[in-house]
């Protein structure tokens, strides 16, 4: 029998994944939705990091966080979650896009190489995680034993870090091809070209399609288009959407009985509600918006926040103030408010919305509405101030 002749077996991959051959998983192509994700991450970033410090400020910004511009939560919510909905498009594009090189063979060839490879693979891990757990967050489903938010909130810094080494790892060649034409770059056969602007387009009509039928749950003029997002703006009692209802809060009518309002300061005190529905009203036109990218604005009646202080005795201008919920448990039941906050005349403990009373579902008997704040702080079912 004759044998065939073999190569080193060191230059064998360990398995073959299957072959992606095609003139369009090259560098250039690679670039090209390299920009677009990179510019996708840089939004979702800088949007996260003003979401987390509005929810969880340190303790030397709590007292100074911006109430203007109101509609100012929503907006950064809501590009947060649209590019992070177009980042799924754009990294599924991208991977695509360098797929064989994932698995060059063999896996370390020098020093660069090698720090080439660990950038892609922390880069591709944590992107992955981000995009992955970002969705699973905005449809309320967390099927991991972790906290979102503080392991969210990690995982971005590396994602942005990795981003940052591999940029610079592969500066040179991300240079050569950056711009049409550009030095370095070999021209492609007129049937790739049109093939890498056929794939361009499709990419760009994916993140198109997404973020049209998406955006529409925080820019309302699109409403109408909602049709791939969780919630819907006009969908929920009183025409608004919730996310967390009395029943999973444990709040039922026969504990809102006896409700009181009780004030701590100086000066405590406590309300009925008759009392404070018959205190000196405040209305105002605030919009709700919610860390999962939806908003929408209403019209809140209630007792300015300031008011209540100062009964209690609070400075005004410098006191801030602890807000408890009903709720029977809950990473936001017992809320924070910093003085910008409680100064602020558009500030209320509200009592109706649109000038019906509250629903059960909306915090009956009375819940915060602040400007420029996030909804998981816009506490429902109040039950205890304290002004600290």
């Amino acid at each position: 029998m004759t044998s065939r002749t073999r190569g080193p077996r060191s230059a064998r991959p360990p398995f073959r994944p299957p072959a992606f051959t095609g003139p369009l998983h090259d560098a250039r192509t690679a670039t090209a939705v390299g920009r677009w994700l990179g510019a996708a991450f840089a939004v979702c970033f800088v949007t996260g990091l003003v979401s987390h410090y509005l929810q969880h400020p340190p303790a030397w910004l709590a007292d100074d966080l911006p109430t203007r511009p109101v509609w100012g939560y929503r907006l950064s919510q809501g590009l947060h979650v649209a590019t992070g909905l177009a980042a799924i498009v754009l990294l599924l594009a991208k991977l695509w896009t360098v797929y064989p090189r994932l698995f060059a063979w063999p896996p370390v060839r020098s020093l660069r190489h090698a720090l080439e490879r660990l950038s892609v693979a922390v880069l591709v891990a944590a992107a992955v995680f981000q995009v992955l757990t970002g969705l699973l967050n905005i449809v309320e489903w967390y099927p991991w034993p972790f906290s979102f938010v503080p392991v969210h909130f990690a995982v971005a810094w590396v994602a942005v870090g990795s981003i940052l080494l591999h940029v610079a790892v592969k500066a040179p060649e991300i240079s050569a091809h950056w711009r049409r034409g550009s030095a370095g770059t070999l021209a492609l056969p007129a049937e790739d070209a049109a093939d890498r602007r056929s794939l361009l387009l499709g990419v760009g009509a994916a993140v198109g399609v997404v973020t049209v039928t998406t955006v529409g749950q925080a820019l309302t003029p699109l409403k109408a288009l909602d049709l791939l997002a969780p919630r819907h703006p006009d969908h929920g009692p009183q025409g608004l959407p919730v996310n967390r209802t009395a029943a999973a809060a444990g709040v039922s009518a026969s504990r809102l009985r006896e409700w009181r309002l009780d004030v701590t300061g100086p000066r405590p005190y406590t309300l009925t509600l008759d009392t404070l529905r018959a205190m000196p009203r405040t209305g105002v036109r605030l919009p709700i918006a919610c860390v999962e990218g939806w908003s929408v604005e209403a019209g809140w009646g209630g007792v300015r926040i300031r008011d209540l202080v100062e009964l209690a005795g609070g400075r005004p201008g410098a006191a801030a103030l602890r807000v408890t919920s009903l709720e029977v448990a809950g990473a936001y039941r017992v809320m924070e408010m910093g003085a910008e906050y409680v100064d602020d005349p558009l500030t209320l403990l509200a009592l109706t919305l649109d000038g019906r009373p509250l629903s059960l579902d909306h915090g009956f008997p009375a819940r915060i509405i602040a400007p420029d704040r996030p909804g998981v702080l816009q506490t429902k079912w109040v039950h205890r101030l304290e002004v600290l």
